[in-house]
């Protein structure tokens, strides 16, 4: 039952469904249909629809028919009325068609014309839209071509700021375009391009400096050479206003400065100053190098945000540029120019550096740079050590002093610590002092060499005033005496002196813009001389002594050069007091050792004539031919010894000049040697017999020897002091000759003993000799009746003597 209920419900609903779809069909547009058939294909009641569907047609067609019957009547008339109107409507039409080709004919141009003003209008609209679309584009070509433009004038950094527009102003607003997409894929290429380029510009910039760091540090140095000629000029004035009375040296170096800068004047200038008013203009760092591609390198590469890259580049490559600078030509000690162009680099190199610091922020700070001065500083010290001890030529080191100064005082001015340079500096005086000496040394050796070694000669008044103006001598006694007259020394005298002064003034060269007090500078000139005094010049005199061509007059004249030489030190001392404003009183001042050197000479000088006149005495004894077998003596002294006293007589008048002492102890040393040579020459074991008649002979040949030293050779002998030299042999030959053994024998050992300097072992070697004699030869032959008593006596003396010698040795 509810199932018929249901079953019948939903049939109802069914047919109203199909009964709204058949109303919405009706009353639809046909092109909307679609919607309202497709619902009902989609339900399952498609069957009963188009039967209801048929009936539904079934009914209008009814209605139709219905409809068409009713109206049949009217639709016949107006059949009829039609066919009426169709001849007319034909008649029509022919018109209307006749119309309308004259009208096309007529509205052929017309229509022709509106095609071109159609034309005309669309291009217009065309044209004016590429206007608009290409006042968008031409600014960002005209960007575009200005980059390119830039670019190719090496412009880059302005490049890059027309590149930074380009991209984030103009390129958006045409960012549609193809071409506009083209170039902002190209925009990091050129932004690449750009860093490439001014990358090269920086190579070829840091090439640049390397090839004009030479050029931009001579131009440094000149600068500050010109501020030290004012401060050498303003020296000097206040030296020559001080000490008007020492200056030849420093005048004229004060004429060589003027006359080499003729319109320097008066008044105290700065450094800048000086090098702004010179007459030659100096160019700077920035005149001789374009520093514009590091400026252009740094702004692109700060823009493009790489600064740090390129802040290490730039130092990585200095620092390469600054260990090539600082390495040093093998040859660079042979002459000044490789120093120059070594300090050059160096000064070029850091003068750059210097400009860098102060132009750009933070490109090079100041820790960096004074991380490559303590680099530079060490290998140019290293090297300067290691050239400069090359250096024999004081010309040289002493030029090359100046020219460390110079490099000094250019970078100081920069604001470098150069303590460490002038610390090295005063090592390289040290070297300095050495090749002065060695300069010295031959200078005193040609001087000593080429000396005649005689008193000097004057024949007038101007000769004498130059010699006394050229060494500190004077004599009133020869002032006195008439032209010509002769100077009591040599010529060596006031060269030596003089160039002892030359080489004081060589010191204090050296000693010039070191920085030092005058004290130092005084204990270095002092020391300095106090080498070339005591060793230097005393070795050339001791050579000169020692050679073996001297003779006795050139070893006492060079006795009197070194005399007044010794008495000239209190000048040089003088002469230094007067250079370095430091008296001689002032504690831990050095004293000039030349009083000790001359005397040192004059010593040696003295020992070498002791021991030259000894060997010509040697020489003349070598002569001796004594017969010492002869019966009876000659009548007169030995011609050897006669001739050996002459020479002793014409020595001695020489040493007039020498003082006292000297004389009296080469004369005293000359008659001792003499004696104990012809003592030897009694007792040589070669001598093995002699006779009286002989023994007489060597007594004649004393005798002389006596008299010569009795005769005063040198004065200052007081009463019978030289005959003392003889004694020994004196009291041998009396005590021989006068046979008075019993005196010699009964008072030997006490004080007052006439025979106190006979020997006994002397005698009885000089008694063996006569004994063999009187064996052989019968030389007491005159004391025959007693031969036998005597030579006993000659046994018992000879026993005697043994007796002494024996009970002397224990």
């Amino acid at each position: 039952m509810e199932r018929g209920k249901m079953a019948e419900l939903e049939s109802l609903e069914t047919a109203a469904e199909h009964e709204r779809i058949l109303r919405e069909i009706e009353s639809t547009d046909t092109a909307c249909i679609g919607p309202t058939l497709r619902s009902v294909y989609d339900g399952e009641e498609h069957g009963r629809f188009m039967e209801k569907l048929e009936a539904r047609i079934r009914n209008h067609d009814r209605e139709i028919e219905k409809m068409c019957n009713f109206h049949y009547q009217g639709f016949v008339d107006s059949i009829t009325e039609l066919l009426k109107v169709r001849g007319e409507a034909q008649k029509l039409k022919n018109q209307v068609t006749d119309t309308n080709r004259k009208l096309q004919n007529e509205g052929k141009e017309l229509i022709i014309a509106m095609e071109e003003l159609k034309q005309c209008r669309l291009q217009q609209r065309n044209i004016s839209a590429t206007v608009d679309k290409l006042t968008l584009c031409l600014p960002v070509l005209e960007m575009y071509s200005k980059l390119r433009e830039q670019m190719k004038s090496k412009r880059h950094y302005p490049a890059l700021k027309t590149l930074e527009h380009l991209e984030h102003t103009y390129l958006p607003q045409v960012s549609h375009y193809r071409f506009c997409k083209i170039m902002v894929d190209n925009i990091p290429k050129l932004r690449e391009e750009i860093k490439e380029v001014s990358m090269s510009d920086l190579k070829d910039f840091l090439e640049s400096i390397r090839k004009h760091s030479d050029k931009i540090g001579e131009t440094a140095m000149k600068q500050d050479c010109r501020y030290n000629q004012w401060k050498i000029i303003a020296k000097i004035f206040f030296s020559l206003l001080l000490s008007p009375n020492i200056k030849a040296q420093q005048q004229r170096n004060l004429d060589n400065i003027v006359s080499q800068h003729p319109r320097i004047s008066g008044g105290k200038k700065s450094k800048k100053e000086v090098c702004a008013s010179s007459d030659l203009e100096v160019p700077g760092a920035q005149d001789l190098v374009d520093f514009s591609p590091v400026y252009r390198c740094l702004h692109i590469y700060s823009v493009l945000g790489a600064r740090e890259t390129f802040e290490s580049y730039y130092r990585k490559q200095r620092r390469k540029q600054a260990r090539l600078v600082l390495q040093p030509p093998s040859n660079m000690h042979e002459t000044l120019d490789g120093y120059r162009k070594y300090f050059n680099q160096i000064v070029g190199f850091f003068v750059v550096e210097d400009h860098i610091l102060h132009t750009t922020q933070g490109l090079v700070n100041r820790a960096y740079i004074d991380e490559l001065w303590e680099m530079a500083l060490s290998k140019t010290i290293a090297a300067l050590r290691t050239h400069s001890s090359y250096c024999s030529d004081p010309s040289l080191v002493l030029d090359l002093k100046n020219l460390i100064v110079l490099f000094a005082d250019t970078l100081q001015g920069y604001g470098f610590p150069v303590n460490q340079l002038f610390d090295m500096l005063l090592e390289i005086q040290d070297q300095y002092s050495e090749t002065l000496l060695k300069k010295w040394l031959g200078v005193f050796r040609n001087i000593l060499d080429s000396d005649n070694y005689s008193p000097i000669p004057v024949t007038n008044e101007e000769v004498y005033k130059k010699i006394v103006g050229q060494f500190p001598f004077q004599d009133a006694e020869l002032e006195r005496q008439p032209f010509p007259k002769k100077f009591p020394f040599s010529e060596f005298v006031p060269k030596v002196y003089n160039q002892i002064k030359e080489f004081i003034y060589a010191c204090l060269k050296f000693s010039e813009d070191l920085h030092l007090s005058s004290t130092e500078v005084d204990d270095m000139i002092r020391k300095s001389t106090n080498l070339l005094l005591t060793r230097t010049l005393s070795n050339c005199l001791q050579n000169v002594i020692k050679r073996k061509n001297v003779g006795l007059t050139e070893l006492v004249q060079i006795i009197i050069n070194t005399t007044h030489l010794e008495k000239s030190c209190k000048f040089l001392e003088e002469f230094i007091t007067n250079i370095t404003n430091v008296l001689p009183e002032t504690v831990h001042t050095t004293k000039l050792y030349g009083t000790t050197t001359f005397k040192d000479a004059r010593h040696a000088a003295e020992e070498e004539i002791y021991t030259n006149l000894n060997q010509k005495i040697d020489q003349f004894l070598q002569l001796a031919d004594y017969d010492w077998m002869a019966m009876e003596p000659g009548s007169k002294a030995s011609d050897y010894l006669v001739d050996l006293i002459g020479f002793l007589r014409s020595t001695f008048a020489v040493f007039t000049h020498l003082p006292g002492k000297v004389a009296q102890t080469a004369c005293m040393s000359a008659c001792k040697h003499l004696s104990t040579s012809l003592m030897q020459l009694l007792l040589e074991a070669e001598v093995r017999q002699l006779t009286l008649g002989a023994l007489q002979q060597f007594n004649l040949d004393v005798e002389e020897c006596e008299q010569f030293a009795r005769s005063g050779p040198v004065p200052g002998f007081q009463g019978d002091t030289l005959q003392l030299a003889f004694i020994d042999l004196r009291q041998l030959l009396d005590l021989f000759i006068q046979w008075d053994w019993s005196t010699y024998l009964a008072d030997y050992g006490q004080p007052t003993c006439k025979y106190l300097r006979v020997n006994p072992t002397t005698a009885l070697i000089l008694l063996e000799k006569m004994r063999d004699t009187s064996r052989k030869n019968n030389v007491f032959a005159q004391f025959r009746k007693n031969e036998r008593d005597k030579q006993k006596l000659i046994d018992t003396v000879a026993k005697q003597l043994r007796g002494l010698i024996n009970s002397h040795h224990s």
